[in-house]
C-alpha cells in the first residue's frame, strides 16, 4: 500500500493479534445441573467413596473437582457428582459440590494445637464407647466428647461395653443430671437396644483404643470385618481402625466408625458454646464478665451463674455438670 493511502485506514482495517495474557476470562463455572447426590463413605489417599443417594449398592469412586480447590471432603458429606457414575472398574467420577454440614464432630491433637480436625460430617448423633473394665472408664474423655456434640451440633449417646466385668450404676449416675441416653452392652448377650439406637439414622462412633468399639460394629453390621484387637497389658489398646469409615446397617442407616483415640482436644471451643447447650444459664452467661470461663470461684469470681441456682431456675446439680464439661475443655479438674 503506497504511503498516502495511509490516510484512508480506520480501525475496522486493523488486525491486532492478541497477547498471550490478553484472552478474555470468565469467572463463570458450569452450573452441572445433572449432578447426581451422593454422601461420602471413606476417603483414601486423594479419592473418595461415594454412595449414589445413599444406596449402599450404589458406590463408585471420586475425585476433587479442580473448582473446589482445596475445600476439604470428608465422611458423611453430601456432594454433588459428575462424571462415570456407574462404578464399573477404573471409573471415576468428580466432586463438583459439597452441600452445607448439618453437624460436625470436630477435634484438635490436644488443647493447645490450632490445627481442627473435622472426623465427620452430617452425622445425627455420637456414640461415645466407653469400656467398664480393661481399660477403666475415663470421665474426661466422655465430657470432651459431650462439648464437642454439644457444639458440634450431635445427640450423644452414652454406649458403655464390658457390663459383664463392672457394673455400669456409678458411671451412669455422675451424668443422670445431663440426661445423655444410655445403653449398656456385654459380649455374651444380643445387643438389640443398640440396633435400636442405631436405625435409620446416621451415627459416628468415638472412643479410646481397646473399649470394643470395632467389636460393637462387627456385631451390628455383620460384614464390616473390622479388626478386633486386644488390649494390651498396660491397659491400652492397639488402633485396629485407622481411618473413618460409614457402613451401611442391614436395616436401614450408616454407622461411622472412627480411629480409637489417645486424646480428645478441644482448642477450637470457647466456654460461651459449651454453655449455650445449657439453655436456663445461657441468658445469665450474657452478663457475666469479659472472658469469663465461667468455673466460678475463685478463676471467675465475677461470674452470673451461681444466680441462677440461688434463684432456683437451675438445680445445682445442672450447674456442677456444666462447669466439669467447662472445667475438662479447660485442661483442668474442680
Amino acid at each position: 500500500m503506497a504511503r498516502s493511502d495511509w490516510r484512508r485506514l480506520d480501525e475496522s482495517d486493523v488486525r491486532v493479534r492478541p497477547g498471550k495474557g490478553s484472552r478474555p476470562r470468565t469467572k463463570r463455572r458450569p452450573a452441572h445441573t445433572d449432578a447426581v447426590p451422593a454422601m461420602v463413605v471413606a476417603v483414601d489417599r486423594g479419592r473418595w467413596r461415594c454412595a449414589i443417594e445413599d444406596s449402599p449398592d450404589r458406590v463408585v469412586t471420586a475425585m476433587r473437582a479442580r473448582e473446589l480447590g482445596r475445600t476439604p471432603v470428608v465422611v458423611g458429606d453430601r456432594v454433588r457428582l459428575v462424571g462415570d457414575v456407574s462404578g464399573k472398574p477404573d471409573t471415576l467420577a468428580r466432586i463438583v459440590r459439597v452441600e452445607d454440614r448439618n453437624s460436625v464432630l470436630r477435634r484438635t491433637a490436644d488443647d493447645t494445637d490450632p490445627y481442627e480436625r473435622v472426623v465427620v460430617a452430617n452425622a445425627e448423633q455420637l456414640l461415645i464407647v466407653t469400656s467398664l473394665a480393661d481399660p477403666p472408664p475415663r470421665t474426661g474423655f466422655i465430657d470432651r466428647c459431650l462439648v464437642a456434640c454439644y457444639t458440634g451440633g450431635l445427640e450423644p449417646v452414652l454406649c458403655l461395653t464390658k457390663a459383664d466385668l463392672a457394673s455400669p450404676d456409678e458411671l451412669l449416675a455422675s451424668y443422670a443430671d445431663l440426661k445423655v441416653p444410655a445403653v449398656v452392652t456385654r459380649h455374651d448377650q444380643a445387643i438389640p437396644e443398640l440396633v435400636d439406637v442405631l436405625h435409620n439414622r446416621v451415627s459416628a462412633l468415638v472412643g479410646h483404643s481397646g473399649v470394643g468399639k470395632s467389636t460393637l460394629v462387627n456385631r451390628v453390621v455383620p460384614d464390616a470385618d473390622l479388626a478386633t484387637g486386644e488390649v494390651s497389658a498396660v491397659g491400652k489398646g492397639r488402633h485396629t481402625s485407622v481411618s473413618a469409615v460409614a457402613l451401611p446397617l442391614p436395616g436401614g442407616g450408616w454407622v461411622v466408625d472412627t480411629p480409637g483415640v489417645r486424646s480428645f482436644g478441644l482448642a477450637h471451643v470457647t466456654p460461651d458454646e459449651v454453655v449455650a447447650a445449657f439453655p436456663e444459664f445461657a441468658e445469665a452467661a450474657e452478663e457475666c464478665p469479659s472472658n469469663c470461663g465461667h468455673l466460678g470461684s475463685p478463676e471467675d469470681p465475677g461470674c452470673m451463674l451461681d444466680d441462677v441456682v440461688k434463684s432456683g431456675a437451675a438445680r445445682v446439680s445442672r450447674l456442677s455438670s456444666l462447669r466439669r464439661l467447662l472445667a475438662s475443655r479447660a485442661g483442668t479438674e474442680i
